[in-house]
């Protein structure tokens, strides 16, 4: 079953003589439970595809589907509500708001949506995570990598249909990246958990299931590493 379904997709920015195509007519899907790498040199248009796939901007032309919905066929308080409930963003510097606890920034997407926390739900990311003793604190009271992981708490708080990672390891020491590589295999073989991964390093792509390559706005290889 595919659960992401991108068809001819573009980007563009500017008009005229100006005008710059960051993505160029991109088509793929991502099957429910894979874990695809998206690599690709900087300025390839990988970072624009992670931004429509995410919903934070939106498409020259093109569709995406999350779930079989049109993520672009939604208007902006619609998309903002899909965003948060189907679509768990992690981002290289954490985005965890500072005054917040570990708790509280988890849980975050479910209070906003006036959603009860389903409490076992959130027991079992925060032993999965190593968090038990760390719920009270501030991000500032954290190091990188446990920054990271209430991020990946927070992005899979409300069992999202993707989680998308920019580029999760890229603010971590070599420790702490192969962890949080781990825990993210962890919960797509586990929870069958659908992952999408922008990422420079190769290493990080040579354990996904797939990897596309991204250049100059294109798809320029598609290759399945596990079946």
């Amino acid at each position: 079953m595919d659960i992401l379904r991108i068809e001819n997709l573009s980007k563009v920015y500017g008009k005229g003589e100006t005008a710059v195509k960051a993505l160029d007519n991109v088509s793929f899907t991502v099957r429910k439970g894979e874990f695809t790498a998206i690599i690709g040199p900087s300025g390839s248009g990988k970072s624009t595809l992670l931004h429509l796939l995410g919903g934070v901007d939106r498409p020259t032309s093109g569709h995406v589907y999350v779930d079989n919905t049109d993520m672009y066929g939604l208007n902006e308080t619609q998309l903002a509500i899909f965003r948060r409930r189907q679509i768990g963003l992690i981002y290289q510097f954490y985005n965890l708001i500072p005054i917040l606890t570990v708790e509280e920034n988890m849980t975050l997407p479910l209070l906003l949506d006036n959603h009860k926390v389903d409490e076992k739900h959130f027991s079992n990311l925060v032993s999965s995570l190593g968090l038990e003793k760390r719920l009270s604190h501030l991000p500032n009271q954290l190091s990188g990598g446990q920054q990271q992981r209430v991020s990946i708490g927070r992005a899979l708080m409300s069992n999202p249909a993707i989680m998308l990672a920019d580029e999760p390891t890229g603010n971590l020491d070599s420790k702490n990246s192969g962890e949080i590589i781990d825990l993210l295999k962890m919960f797509n073989k586990t929870l069958n958990q659908t992952l999408v991964v922008i990422t420079h390093d190769e290493r990080i792509a040579l354990q996904a299931d797939r990897v596309i390559t991204i250049e100059d706005g294109k798809v320029a290889n598609d290759e399945v590493i596990r079946p």
